[in-house]
């Protein structure tokens, strides 16, 4: 199964819809993410590297949002510890099929058990590490802190919670720099003009970002002991919280 380039929005005589994780997006999405977040490579890697630090023995590793299972794979190659089960979610069959046979192709030990189901309908238990790569920014913006205190209440003293987001600023000029380097980001990843234009209009509502102050009050209001923005590219930021 070969990945394609992204030319979703490219023909001028389509028009978009919101976006959705369909077939269409799941066959090009290795392409779409790295040309579109700036950072997520990083962010992937030392996610791994941070799993291998945290796992407890005998825990469980969640990836909330696991799209192909890209930060799964990472945590799957750094755990050391024994006894350790990861849990992948996502609410997208087209998604979550290519990220079986993913997964199907690595030889690490780690179980992985795939779930196809929204997030909030998942329990979270007995947990040293949870991953919410470019998750919560689609969850609706009222169940936002029901989805991290639940995270909290499930994991184990001195876990850790990664999150990562695409992030606004209350700064307004701030915030139209932060848009405009992203911007031309995707212009300097070979997307055109009418590309990024129609894939932001198709997002507008569905994906809604928040500022880094909302989600340390959010974090800090669920239980976590500490919170730091360990990486950061424009309007793309990584978190770490611990238990």
């Amino acid at each position: 199964m070969t990945d394609s380039r992204d030319t979703l929005y490219a023909d001028p005589l389509v028009i978009p819809g919101l976006f959705t994780f369909d077939a269409r997006v799941a066959h090009v999405f290795p392409d779409m993410i790295q040309r579109s977040v700036p950072g997520y490579s990083t962010i992937v890697a030392m996610t791994g590297l941070l799993a291998g630090q945290y796992a407890a023995a005998g825990s469980r590793l969640y990836d909330l949002g696991c799209s192909l299972g890209a930060s799964s794979l990472a945590m799957r190659q750094n755990i050391r510890q024994t006894g350790c089960q990861i849990i992948s979610v996502d609410n997208s069959p087209a998604m979550l099929s290519r990220c079986r046979s993913i997964i199907d192709t690595d030889t690490h030990e780690t179980p992985v058990t795939l779930i196809c189901a929204d997030l909030q309908d998942v329990p979270v238990e007995n947990a040293s590490v949870v991953v919410l790569n470019f998750t919560l920014q689609f969850v609706p913006r009222e169940q936002r802190d029901q989805v991290i205190a639940n995270i909290y209440h499930g994991m184990q003293p001195g876990g850790i919670l990664v999150l990562s987001e695409k992030v606004t600023f209350e700064d307004q000029h701030l915030n139209a720099l932060n848009i405009e380097l992203h911007h031309k980001f995707k212009l300097a990843n070979g997307y055109s003009e009418l590309e990024v234009a129609r894939k932001r209009s198709a997002l507008d509502t569905v994906l809604l970002p928040e500022t880094l102050e909302h989600h340390r009050q959010r974090i800090a209001s669920a239980g976590f002991s500490s919170c730091n923005v360990w990486f950061q590219c424009f309007n793309f930021a990584s978190l770490i919280a611990l238990k």
